[in-house]
């Protein structure tokens, strides 16, 4: 069993306690309801940095006056709960979420847990369909210093989370991202936030890709000096040359660099730390804390025979990194691949592009093994690259000194006693050949650790990458840090940023001689906006816009941009499909009481089910809903509304108006009685309403009055 969030736990205590009637002097009760409410806004998001000190005071003045033993036992217990669990009330405070999910307003939804880097995406989704494009710029910056980057490449795990993904498909976030990213800047409005004090204190980074720079990012905003040393002679790491121009234009780098730039972050290019500078130097300058964000920049090895025999057998990371620094040259007429995933896919673009004619991957697995993004291995396959599935390399074949064929045989998928993955095992007998003038390896990236030898005290993996505390991305050794793929090995982009951010955070901590955290940081939620309203047919009826592409003329010869984005009103729309998750917790109290308790079934809400989601249809519930309310009264945070405005009694769930209904006033007083269909609900369940005839209504305290006066009007008071 989880444990118990001790915010939630002390609510529950305090309401107790309160409600028993055992806390005798009023003096008591009164602060204990103080603290009651005060512990509810940290609960729900509302509490100020003033919030715990004064819960703290305040208990310590209820334990000075209490007399019951009732009051003397929750006054201790209080105590005991603020001194060990004071960090999960801070918590509470500064991140907005609760890590339990206990506290329903504080629970994340699914698609900012699943982002490595925490971002709060159902705020910066509704900013964005508010068209306040800036705005979510602003907030996805607070855990991502770039969103345009991100908005291309990433590789959107907040996507597969997606709730709307189990009515249909999942919200673009990815791509609405890119948009308010690009709209940000194009009208000026992409700015950084204001940097703290200076601190008088150096950090120095090796390495200038996404994680680094991440680091560098937080730590200008923290008010430290920092230092950027990169072997290459730009920024961005693997994204600048290991991600393919027709995929992340290289201007899209440089604009959001420059926004570190102007923090005052100094980068220092085409310095290789180990051979150009030493951690002696840099202690020597002042640099009090190191961190170590050097990538994956060294490809594995195929180990098949002739691999090393031929100036035309290539790495893959080497192709894209030439071709990324300027080297636009054919590296043969006929390409071979070797590989799965998406570097693999890159490369065979890029080969594509340089002028091939004859480009072919060849994999050990099947297509629906590949690691590749799928929208990649179709557009390569639109593009013309071809595919050889279940192909295993055995010897690079050639004469004169150049490469003539890759010696390949089939393969066919076998399970393993033990392992539920399918592996590949040659089909004897079954020797093909790939005829090629250049074979090209894609199977897979490692640290190059030869310029770390100096750091002795370094503890490393077995599996070659440098060994963290992955909460705060501590090495063995003191003040040094490592993030990105270094540690993890070949990852994701958005993986290393969210180390970045963590690093920093633990830099700040040790050069503060504050501890360190024992856990990750839980996701922090950004803000609770206001809701879109929307129709349930159109929230059902909007669909995930197709991706516009360049076409296959100019994606075959050229480097332009490939996907080419939404039109603004596409953008709008997408977000509204989003079901803000961050305020509905799914929980599905809203479909039990109308079903069980109502006896209505008016929510036809299937996706709530994460196991077993079965059909979901906003527009159905006005069919059978009354619109008695009974699913907003039991809704735990506000997700399921319903109120009366212009007339009408309206319920929405999240924003997304399910029903709505007129409005019967009584005729006597005015007062609001409800819609007719909630009206006669109660009339055939309580035998009772307030209806005077078929053509007169009045609430209950106008018809009893008539009911003690019967000769009024000249009705029968047969009918009230």
């Amino acid at each position: 069993m989880s444990e118990k969030c001790p915010v939630s736990e002390t609510i529950a205590r305090l309401q107790e306690t309160i409600e028993s009637g055992e806390l005798k002097n009023p003096r008591c009760r009164r602060i204990a309801e103080e603290i009651l409410d005060l512990v509810e806004d940290i609960a729900w998001g509302g509490a100020s940095e003033e919030h715990l000190p004064t819960v703290r005071s305040l208990v310590q003045e209820f334990e000075e006056g209490a007399q019951s033993a009732a009051g003397i036992e929750l006054a201790a217990w209080l105590q005991m709960t603020l001194e060990e669990s004071g960090e999960v009330f801070a918590s509470h405070i500064t991140t907005h979420n609760c890590a339990t999910g206990d506290c329903d307003k504080l629970t994340p939804a699914p698609c900012q847990m699943a982002c490595p880097a925490g971002i709060d995406v159902p705020t910066y989704v509704t900013l964005i369909g508010m068209g306040k494009d800036a705005e979510a710029i602003e907030i996805i910056r607070r855990d991502n210093p770039f969103p345009w980057v991100c908005g291309l490449v990433c590789t959107r795990p907040c996507e597969f989370m997606c709730v709307r993904g189990r009515i249909d498909s999942p919200v673009s976030i990815k791509f609405l991202k890119a948009f308010a990213a690009e709209r940000a800047l194009s009208e000026h409005r992409y700015k950084n936030p204001p940097k703290a004090p200076d601190k008088g204190k150096k950090v120095c980074i090796i390495g200038a890709g996404p994680g680094g720079m991440s680091a560098a990012y937080y730590l200008a905003l923290k008010g430290y000096t920092v230092r950027v040393i990169e072997a290459l002679p730009v920024a961005g790491g693997m994204v600048m040359v290991g991600i393919p121009r027709y995929r992340l234009p290289r201007e899209v780098i440089d604009r959001e660099v420059a926004m570190i730039e102007d923090l005052g972050v100094e980068f220092v290019y085409n310095t290789r730390f180990g051979t150009d500078v030493t951690m002696d130097q840099l202690r020597e300058e002042g640099f009090e804390a190191f961190l170590f964000a050097i990538g994956a920049h060294k490809a594995f090895k195929m180990g098949i025979p002739g691999e090393k025999d031929y100036p035309q057998v290539i790495e893959a990371i080497d192709l894209l990194r030439r071709v990324a620094l300027g080297d636009r040259h054919v590296p043969g007429r006929r390409a071979v691949i070797i590989g799965g995933g998406n570097v693999a896919i890159d490369a065979a673009r890029t080969c594509l592009r340089l002028g091939c004619e004859e480009v072919t991957i060849a994999y050990r697995r099947t297509r629906r093994e590949m690691p590749a993004d799928v929208e990649e291995i179709e557009q390569a396959e639109e593009e013309g690259v071809r595919f050889s599935f279940l192909t295993i390399p055995i010897k690079v074949e050639g004469k004169d000194g150049r490469v003539t064929a890759l010696h390949c045989h089939r393969a066919e998928l076998v399970r393993r006693e033990g392992s539920s993955r399918m592996y590949p095992v040659p089909i004897m007998g079954s020797d093909f050949f790939i005829e090629a003038d250049v074979i090209i390896g894609a199977i897979g990236q490692r640290v190059d650790s030869e310029c770390m030898h100096e750091l002795e005290d370094l503890r490393w993996t077995r599996r070659n990458t440098i060994d963290v505390r992955m909460a705060s991305m501590e090495t063995s050794m003191e003040g040094v840090f490592a993030v990105g793929d270094a540690v993890t090995g070949p990852a994701t982009v958005i993986s290393a940023i969210g180390g970045g951010k963590r690093a920093a955070e633990a830099i700040d901590r040790y050069l503060e001689g504050i501890p360190q955290p024992k856990m990750p940081p839980v996701p922090v939620r950004r803000a609770r906006v206001p809701f879109i309203e929307v129709p349930a047919s159109t929230k059902m009826t909007l669909k995930r816009p197709e991706m516009p592409l360049l076409n296959l003329d100019r994606r075959r010869t050229t480097y332009q941009q490939v996907e080419l984005g939404y039109a603004e009103k596409d953008v709008r729309d997408e977000a509204i499909r989003c079901l803000r998750c961050d305020i509905c917790k799914r929980c599905g109290e809203c479909v039990k009481v109308c079903r069980d308790k109502m006896g209505i079934d008016a929510l036809q809400l299937g996706y709530l089910d994460f196991d077993h989601p079965v059909q979901t249809d906003f527009r159905l519930t006005e069919e059978r809903c009354i619109c008695c309310g009974a699913c907003a009264e039991n809704c735990p945070n506000g997700a399921m509304q319903i109120e009366d405005r212009d007339g009408e009694r309206i319920l929405s769930i999240c924003g997304t108006i399910l029903n709505r209904q007129k409005l019967v006033y009584c005729e006597e007083c005015g007062a609001v009685m409800g819609p007719a269909k909630y009206l006669d609900y109660i009339k055939k369940r309580f035998h009772t309403v307030g209806q005077i005839s078929a053509d007169h209504m009045v609430c209950e305290a106008c018809a009893r009055k008539r009911a003690a006066a019967p000769n009024l009007g000249g009705l029968p008071p047969s009918n009230i």
